[in-house]
Formats: structure tokens, C-alpha cells, sequence
């Protein structure tokens, strides 16, 4: 149950478009809830309103970002409002063929009328449509394996509410747009290829090339082009039921653990097959309303090095699809005239303290997901963010150090013995090297090997014993069998919170991403730079911690062990005793 005396504050969000483009007006608190349903299970737990019925120790009911969500609202933290149906829900869907336990529905439709009375809108309605995302979340981070749905519950009839509410027609058929494909693609198979090709082609049609350059009524006519898609690829439309959407996308996010990308990372990262996904329902904040407003990503502590302090990466006037994806290359969250703290200082200072925070509360370093809605500060995430492990190293031991956690779980945490087999060989820095393109480090260590272009290339030479470069525009789900079978990855676009970054370091690959220098072209088989051309097949070496792409090999050398790697060893023996153990 919910308890009044968990609030901690409120989701008062004001501005000319709000939470589910509805002014929430005073501090709305989450209403109680009736709990578990009179003869069956619990399937949905709320957050939001300065409360939660749930908290951070759900980690097998709520999944890590569910759990994650419930705490942070317990603490304050300024996370838009929703509820999470829990794992077990997806595990009956699952063992059921695909239909919904019994009252789950019900619940769900008592959390959407608590969410609106917290939001200010109405699910569906034309006049202040509230609109909602769907996500995964599993107990262990799955990044970019399974799917995310936005702006749910515009239809034809409710993106006119949302255009007249925002005083903004543009950026609602642009909302409009990015659903219907999302939606084609996740819920309804269609391939993903045919919306940008339509898009390509309506482009070409009004002489234009970037997306910037189409308003209002352009983004209108591709809306009604993607909706032609769907018919001609789904053999059904797209629904114009705020509801019918939101099952139909809960079931989706539930069928995405299934999925192959799924199921071949969980068999990677010894993940059980059998916990299931819990999928959060949340109201939706926009960062794609201009002016001080964006998304981006954050680490409490740089994952690469492990130095303590704020690092990330912003994109202005963007949704959170479009920073993961890769498809634009990010800014950074300082010191640059788009960054966050240029575009809205007060929210970038907020931001470090909130990071400062959970960083303490969670005890580890955190990643944070965040949207900025005309200068106003989102949590959509946060969660134990992947490091190297020489940064891994180093985090656990100043955090031993500062007192956020004993000694034994340092030792623990950083898992010597595997640290010691992991040591990545780095490129030898007094070599000569042609370096031919420059990017983000994105993953330390170095490698050499072949380049190649596509990732069902990659498996088949890496299955013949040859080490292959990965080398793409930019990653995406798709390309994970050919990233784990890789010895390092490069992409053209992206930044150091893309796709291919996170995956990368979670793999313990090299990686360097947005070397925009590059034009990679997987179909000719070719990478160019310039004049120079760079075949399938030809050696390449990655420098993930320069952040270099070089022409040919390049000797590597085994890296000096981090001091705190024997620092770590004494508390391991024991003989480095006293507080915090």
C-alpha cells in the first residue's frame, strides 16, 4: 500500500506543456491505492506524487528500473509519474501464449486513473492528452536488448489536443511521427528500414535533407505516410485507441525478452532465461520542445577512468531514443555552447546533486537518464552504470576510502582474480602509428584486426579464427552478435553513452565511437577517410583509450597494474585493517 508518510515532495509540473501536456496545478500527491486485487495477485505498483508503493529492494518484482524508479520517488527525486507491472505479469504472459494474467488489466486501468489525477490529463483524451512510454526492465541491466515505446496514446484526434496545448504543432506531429514508428516497428513487425525510407523519400520530394528543416505540416504528411506503411506492411492500421496501444504495447515489451539480441546477451552475461521482464508505464516529459529543453545521459563517476566527478552527454531539442541510437552525436554536459549547462544551468546543477546523491544512496557509480523539459529537471533512470574494470578499481576503493562501503565490498566488487586475466594490452604510445580518424574514447584498451562492415561478417570470419573490427555508422541491438564476437568496435556516429559504447564496455571491448570523420558504407564494403579507402578485410588497429582509429597494426604492451589494484590485494589479505571494514 501506499503511505502518505513516504511523501517526500511532489511532481508539480508547470510550464506551458507538462507532464501528459497538462498543467498540473498545486502539489498533487499519489492517491492511495487498494493494493493487492481482493482474490488475486498484485500485478502493478505506482510511484510518482512524492511517494511509491514500491522501493529499490523489488529488484525480482520491479525489475532494475522499476525498483530504481519507486526509490527515487521515496527519496524526492523528480521523476515523472507512473507504475510498473511486475515480472511475473510477463512470465504468465509468456506461459500463456501471449494473453494477460486475470485482473491484471483492471489494475492497470486504476493506475492510469491515478496517474491522471497526479499528471493533470486524461489518457486518450483530445483536450489535455496525457501520454505515457512503456519500457522494459529486468532485474540485471540489458542495455538497448529490449524495447521502449514514447509518446503513447497520440492518435489523430489527440495530437491536435497536444498541438493546441503546446501552442507547438510542429513538435506534436513530430511526437506523432516517432509513435506510429516505434509502435509499426515494435508492436506491429514492420522493419524499421521502411519508415526511414519513406521518410528519405518525402524529404527528397520537398528538396530538403535534414529533418530540422521540416515544420509542422511536414511532419503531418509523414505521419500520414508512416500510417500508409503500416497498412501496406502490417495488413492493419495503426490504432487510434489510446488503450488499444498501451495492451498492445505492454504485450510487445513483454515478447521483447524473448526476442534473439535478448536472448543472446542473457546467455553471454549467464542472465537466467526464466526471470522475465517488468514493463513501467510513465508519463511521458518532452525534450524535444526547443529552447532549454533536451535529453541526455550521465555518470556519477567517469565509467572509463574512474575519476570522481560528472561526465556525460546532452543533446538538445531530442528525445531519449536519439542519443542511445546513435543516429546524432551528443554534446557534452559542460563547456560546450549546446550543453546542458550552456542550455539550462539551473537543471545542470541540479543534476550534480542528484548524482551526488543517488551515488551515496545506491552506494555505487550511477547512470542516469534524464530529460530536460524547457529547464525543468527529469530522472527517467538511474542505475549501477558499466565501468572497465580499471575503472572498476578505482571506484571501489574510493568509495572504501570515503566510507559508502566497507572494504569487504570492495574487494568483492572489483573481482581481483578476473581483473588480473582482464588487463587489457594497450597500443605501445612510442610505436609509430598512421592514425586515419579520431573519435570518443569510448572503451579503453587496444586491437588489431580486420575491418569489416556488417556483423553477420564479423561471425562468420571471427568463426574461421580471424580477429575482426567491427566497423559501423552506429550500432544498434541488432548488431550484438557481431560485437561479442568482435575484438574492438568503431562507428562513425554516436558518443560515449551510445548503443555501442555501453555495450562495449560491458563486454570489455575497446571502442571508439563518433569518429565523423569516417564514412562507413556496409554495403560497398568500404570505409573512406579523404582520399583514403579502407577495404573489408584490411588490418586496422582500435586505441579505445586515445579514442584513434589507426591504419595497419600497432605492438601493444601489457599495462602496469593500477596502484589501487594493490590496495585492493592488501584489504584482500588482510592487511590493510581499519574503519570501513
Amino acid at each position: 500500500m501506499f503511505h502518505q508518510s513516504m511523501i517526500q515532495g511532489s511532481t508539480d509540473i508547470s510550464g506551458p506543456i507538462a507532464v501528459g501536456a497538462a498543467v498540473v496545478a498545486g502539489h498533487a500527491a499519489l492517491p492511495a491505492a487498494n493494493g493487492q486485487a481482493a482474490n488475486g495477485p498484485r500485478w502493478v505498483y505506482a510511484f510518482g506524487g512524492g511517494g511509491a508503493e514500491g522501493h529499490g529492494g523489488m529488484l525480482a518484482e520491479l525489475g532494475g528500473k522499476g525498483a530504481g524508479l519507486a526509490e527515487m520517488a521515496r527519496l524526492g527525486v523528480p521523476v515523472p509519474p507512473g507504475f510498473t507491472i511486475v515480472a511475473e505479469a510477463s512470465r504468465r504472459h509468456r506461459a500463456g501464449q501471449g494473453g494477460f494474467p486475470a485482473g491484471l488489466a483492471a489494475q492497470v486501468e486504476e493506475a492510469l486513473a491515478r496517474l491522471e489525477a497526479v499528471a493533470g490529463g486524461r489518457f486518450g483524451g483530445s483536450e489535455s492528452p496525457l501520454l505515457v512510454s512503456v519500457r522494459s526492465g529486468a532485474q540485471a541491466s540489458m542495455p538497448g536488448m529490449m524495447d521502449t515505446i514514447l509518446n503513447l496514446g497520440l492518435t489523430d484526434a489527440t495530437v491536435t489536443g497536444l498541438a493546441a496545448r503546446s501552442g507547438d504543432a510542429r513538435f506534436a506531429y513530430d511526437c506523432y511521427r516517432r509513435l506510429i514508428q516505434t509502435y509499426g516497428t515494435v508492436v506491429q513487425g514492420v522493419g524499421a528500414h521502411v519508415f526511414d525510407a519513406a521518410l528519405e523519400a518525402y524529404k527528397e520530394t520537398r528538396g530538403m535533407t535534414r529533418d530540422a528543416d521540416l515544420d509542422a505540416a511536414d511532419w503531418r504528411a509523414v505521419a500520414g505516410a508512416y500510417r500508409d506503411v503500416i497498412e501496406r506492411e502490417a495488413g492493419e492500421p495503426f490504432p487510434q485507441d489510446a488503450r488499444t496501444q498501451l495492451f498492445a504495447a505492454i504485450g510487445a515489451i513483454f515478447r521483447s525478452w524473448s526476442n534473439a539480441r535478448a536472448v543472446a546477451f542473457r546467455a553471454v552475461h549467464g542472465i537466467p532465461d526464466d526471470w522475465g521482464t517488468a514493463a513501467t508505464v510513465q508519463a511521458m516529459v518532452f525534450g524535444n520542445r526547443g529552447g532549454a529543453s533536451g535529453t541526455g545521459v550521465a555518470h556519477s563517476r567517469d565509467p572509463s577512468t574512474g575519476e570522481a566527478a560528472l561526465c556525460g552527454e546532452f543533446l538538445a531539442d531530442a528525445q531519449g531514443e536519439d542519443i542511445v541510437s546513435g543516429l546524432r552525436t551528443p554534446g557534452p554536459l559542460a563547456g560546450a555552447d549546446a550543453s546542458l549547462e550552456a542550455v539550462a544551468p539551473e537543471a545542470f546543477a541540479e543534476l550534480g546533486r542528484i548524482a551526488d546523491r543517488l551515488e551515496r544512496h545506491f552506494g555505487d557509480l550511477q547512470e542516469i537518464e534524464f530529460t530536460v523539459q524547457q529547464g525543468r529537471l527529469f530522472i527517467l533512470q538511474s542505475r549501477a552504470g558499466k565501468r572497465t574494470p580499471e575503472a572498476g578499481v578505482r571506484i571501489a576503493t574510493e568509495m572504501a576510502q570515503a566510507g559508502i562501503i566497507s572494504r569487504a565490498e570492495a574487494v568483492r566488487r572489483a573481482d581481483l582474480p578476473a581483473l588480473a586475466d582482464s588487463l587489457r594490452p594497450i597500443a605501445d604510445p612510442d610505436a609509430p602509428r598512421e592514425v586515419i580518424a579520431c573519435g570518443l574514447p569510448a572503451s579503453s584498451g587496444a586491437a588489431t584486426g580486420v575491418a569489416v562492415f556488417t556483423s553477420d561478417d564479423a561471425v562468420r570470419l571471427a568463426a574461421e579464427g580471424v580477429a575482426v573490427v567491427l566497423c559501423r555508422p552506429e550500432t544498434s541491438p541488432h548488431d550484438v552478435h557481431g560485437m561479442q564476437v568482435a575484438c574492438a568496435v568503431v562507428t562513425a556516429r554516436g558518443g560515449a553513452t551510445s548503443h555501442a559504447a555501453t555495450v562495449a564496455r560491458a563486454m570489455g571491448l575497446p571502442c571508439v565511437t563518433g569518429a565523423r570523420m569516417l564514412r562507413v558504407d556496409p554495403a560497398a564494403g568500404v570505409m573512406t577517410v579523404g582520399d583514403l579507402t579502407v577495404r573489408a578485410g584490411e588490418i586496422i588497429t582500435v586505441d579505445g583509450g586515445a579514442g584513434q582509429v589507426i591504419l595497419g597494426s600497432v605492438p601493444m604492451i601489457r599495462p602496469e597494474p593500477p596502484e589501487a589494484m594493490a590496495l585492493l590485494l592488501r584489504w584482500a589479505e588482510g592487511a590493510d585493517e581499519g574503519v570501513g571494514d
